[in-house]
């Protein structure tokens, strides 16, 4: 899933992943073109760090997200607060297939659309 919304951003935004970390080079992360903020962080991350029982690891995708949607989406399967980002203002997502890809896709549109200036966001 993670190439499918990879080739998405960057049809759509103009914004290829960056690999920022040598430590970490599978992580990456999606910036809106405009002014560099973040609007998407993919890591691979024990279950546990989310608060499951399960260990072994599996792909998040961390988006910015209105606060007052992050109450219910956090009540769904698939959704936890934002793993190592501000919990009020972040949301990972598994990206094992508990969300469906239309439903990941329209939230990186959001995440997306809540980085942009706010000279833009009147237009």
């Amino acid at each position: 899933m993670m190439q499918k919304i990879f080739e998405y951003a960057k049809n759509t935004y103009q914004s290829p992943p960056e690999y920022l970390w040598a430590r970490l080079p599978e992580a990456a992360v999606l910036r809106n073109p405009e002014n560099n903020k973040w609007y998407a962080v993919f890591m691979k991350i024990g279950k546990d760090k989310l608060g499951l029982k399960e260990t072994d690891s599996v792909w998040v995708m961390d988006i910015k997200c209105d606060p007052l949607l992050i109450g219910s989406l956090l009540e769904m399967d698939g959704y936890f607060p934002g793993y190592h980002m501000n919990k009020n203002h972040w949301i990972s997502i598994l990206l094992d297939g508990t969300v469906e890809e239309a439903q990941v896709l329209e939230l990186l549109d959001f995440s997306y659309h809540l980085t942009e200036t706010k000279k833009k966001k009147k237009i």
